[in-house]
């Protein structure tokens, strides 16, 4: 199971990296909310990976509600940005 664990994170670090870059590169303010949005799902994954590593599963609750927050604050940039107008 140590090996699925292992190669289960080195999949969500990948993930986090080009996440990364298409934070930084954009190009829209968009593709940057959504980033932020993806990166937050891929850290309550690791976390929730690392919970099953240490076989405890007392912090379940807290990233339900980070992985709720993230979708709360997506969805407000995203309302904010359309309001603008402007999507660069």
């Amino acid at each position: 199971m140590q090996i699925v664990f292992a190669i289960t994170l080195a999949l969500l670090c990948a993930a986090g990296l080009v996440i990364v870059i298409r934070l930084v590169r954009g190009p829209t303010t968009l593709d940057r909310i959504l980033a932020v949005d993806v990166l937050v799902v891929l850290i309550v994954g690791g976390t929730a990976v690392g919970m099953a590593i240490q076989q405890d599963g007392s912090n379940i609750a807290l990233l339900a509600a980070v992985a709720l927050l993230g979708f709360i604050g997506s969805m407000a940039a995203v309302r904010l940005v359309e309001k603008k107008g402007t999507h660069r």
